[in-house]
């Protein structure tokens, strides 16, 4: 099975990066042993530094899923939720590794 990176676009409020950063570090330690989760990474755009991608790394799409399906979905990630990014929709993006080098 392939690998696959899910890709969720969030907003900075207006009082800067700190509170996403928070959100970010408290969902990761929640998230810590989950089966299938290679890693996730923070992303910040150098040209619209409002602008947060957070990357994550599954080991396949079942393993995904499974995390999408499992109840505590919604309150673990809870935190991250008012900044999602409103002028995307959705706000996140599911791919499968189809090659890489």
């Amino acid at each position: 099975m392939a690998a696959v990176r899910v890709l969720l676009w969030h907003r900075a409020p207006a009082e800067g990066l700190a509170p996403l950063l928070t959100a970010y570090h408290e969902v990761s330690a929640r998230l810590a042993g989950l089966p299938g989760l290679v890693r996730n990474e923070l992303l910040v755009s150098p040209h619209d530094p409002d602008s947060v991608v957070i990357a994550s790394e599954w080991a396949d799409l079942t393993a995904y899923r499974a995390w999408e399906d499992d109840p505590a979905h919604r309150d673990i990630s809870a935190p991250l939720r008012p900044f999602r990014d409103p002028e995307r929709s959705p706000a996140w993006q599911v791919l499968e590794v189809v090659a890489e080098h």
